[in-house]
């Protein structure tokens, strides 16, 4: 189904909804409250609507037509770690034979206290590193101990890795849709 529309508003909709439109305006407040962190009460989505003044339903079909749009890939959690006491977080670097890398990725990504893994290329000849897992901890003590359990637990002793221990938290924030300039 094709609607001319024009450019102060935006049609949206799900399979199973009729298509309605909604002003650009009112998806402008929505991007720009997102970029806020949804807020922590039963119905977030109410709570957007309220502040937007758009239907609860048309905060929800926005939000779905973003995702599908790719302009939202997802929604998450950012935890500020050292406010939960997790002081002690280290980055292992592995320079991992390429023909690997995924389904060790894949492994380590289900070690329970990596809270994070991910490959990247290597920068030859300084950084020969291609998988990043990132371990929080309370204690550098404890980071070490489960990095040794890793290493042992799935023979990663003939790896090359090092252990960057973070200095400083860097400010956390989710996604951001709205120029700010």
């Amino acid at each position: 189904m094709s609607q001319p529309l024009s450019a102060n508003h935006l049609a949206v909709g799900s399979p199973n909804s009729a298509i309605s439109e909604i002003s650009a305006w009112g998806l402008l407040r929505l991007r720009q409250q997102l970029e806020q962190g949804l807020p922590l009460v039963p119905r977030p989505y109410l709570a957007l609507s309220e502040r937007t003044g758009l239907s609860e339903q048309e905060v929800m079909s926005a939000i779905s037509q973003w995702q599908e749009q790719g302009l939202i890939k997802r929604f998450g959690l950012v935890v500020k770690h050292r406010t939960l006491g997790y002081t002690a977080n280290a980055m292992v670097v592995w320079d991992v034979p390429d023909e690997q890398v995924s389904t060790l990725g894949k492994t380590m990504a289900d070690v329970p206290f990596i809270t994070l893994c991910y490959q990247r290329p290597r920068r030859l000849p300084d950084w020969p590193y291609n998988l990043f897992c990132m371990i929080h901890g309370t204690n550098r003590e404890r980071v070490l101990a489960q990095l040794d359990s890793l290493i042992a637990d799935h023979n990663l002793q003939h790896i090359q890795h090092a252990v960057l221990f973070s200095n400083k938290a860097y400010r956390q924030r989710g996604g951001r849709y709205v120029s700010h300039d």
